[in-house]
């Protein structure tokens, strides 16, 4: 196995110098800097990061927790997680809990073995007692979803205010029967979403039907079944706000399964503007997260407590923006409601 001290032979320096060059590259001359890079490019010499992980007790890993990687929301937050992460040396450990609390769990544990020098949760279902716990002994932020209350380091968006919004959206439009097929109810932006559709149905007056608002999974099927029994009732609605994108392609397929036109017949709208919303016919009227970007503001925020940096703030609410498009009757179009 190369050594170091072979490194440093071949590119004539001391071995500190090429320590320094793998570490601290800035604090190095240009000419010693290509000198010692050309000699472990020419011995393929990889550092001992275990060794490594001994001596300065960092791991340079990150643990960023899942909730369902199958996702498709989840792959522009984790990009923007991984370039980030990237750009500071850092490596990114992906766990992905399945919804399942007790792996999400098993996973935190990771922090205790000392594999990982922080962690992004995307997820938060464990208990907030727990939570609180990790956070006053590791580096930790939450991205995504959140607990109201927490005092740790939190980027989302006002999932209350946009359900409002896109929900509003279809009042403008002259609908009355408007449903929600929400998400489960065990995860905060499910709570958060029909929040903000109760909301904008009460601020202008209109009824609530309890049949109207139905519980599924954040996934296709889901979505399908749903909108079956939505449109299996007396007096189906006219409009229907869908918890995300996902789910809303299957209640679109519902729709047409059904016989019915989208949106001569019902219109759908869904959260989340994930790719597939303006590629499939017709396109989803959404509301869009800037997804990279809570990835990216999340992995800034764990550089900075990961290097014992004090926080001026801890909780970063984005800006997300109501994209108009054919499944609710307008031709596409980008509208900005905020």
């Amino acid at each position: 196995m190369t050594k170091m001290s072979d490194v440093a032979k071949l590119a004539k320096v001391a071995p500190a110098t090429v320590s320094r060059v793998l570490r601290h590259p800035h604090l190095v001359s240009d000419e010693t800097r290509e000198k010692v890079q050309k000699a472990i490019h020419e011995l393929n010499y990889k550092p001992n990061m275990i060794a490594r992980q001994f001596r300065t007790k960092e791991t340079k890993t990150i643990l960023v927790v899942v909730p369902d990687i199958t996702q498709p929301f989840f792959s522009q937050v984790l990009k923007g997680i991984q370039h980030t992460a990237a750009e500071h040396g850092y490596r990114v450990l992906l766990g992905d809990t399945e919804n399942d609390v007790e792996q999400e769990r098993e996973l935190v544990d990771l922090m205790f073995q000392r594999q990982a020098d922080g962690m992004i949760l995307l997820t938060a279902r464990m208990e907030e007692e727990k939570i609180e716990e990790l956070s006053k002994q590791f580096p930790i932020v939450l991205a995504c979803e959140y607990i109201d209350g927490l005092d740790v380091s939190t980027v989302s968006i006002d999932n209350i205010g946009g359900a409002r919004k896109v929900t509003e959206h279809l009042i403008q439009l002259g609908h009355t029967k408007i449903a929600h097929i929400a998400g489960s109810m065990n995860v905060i932006l499910s709570r958060d979403r029909l929040k903000g559709y109760k909301q904008a149905m009460i601020s202008h007056d209109l009824e609530i039907h309890s049949s109207y608002i139905q519980e599924g999974e954040s996934n296709l099927e889901s979505g399908y079944h749903q909108m079956i029994r939505l449109l299996s009732l007396a007096d189906p609605p006219t409009a229907v706000f869908v918890f995300n994108d996902e789910m809303a392609i299957g209640a679109i397929k519902a729709a047409k399964d059904s016989g019915l036109s989208v949106p001569q017949d019902i219109a759908i709208v869904g959260f989340d503007n994930l790719q597939m919303s303006s590629i499939i016919e017709p396109h989803i009227t959404t509301i869009d997260q800037p997804k990279y970007e809570i990835g990216k503001k999340a992995m800034e925020l764990l550089v900075h407590q990961m290097k014992g940096e004090p926080l001026k703030r801890k909780k970063f609410v984005l800006t997300d923006e109501l994209i108009v498009r054919e499944s609710c009757g307008f031709t596409a179009k980008r509208m900005s409601i905020r």
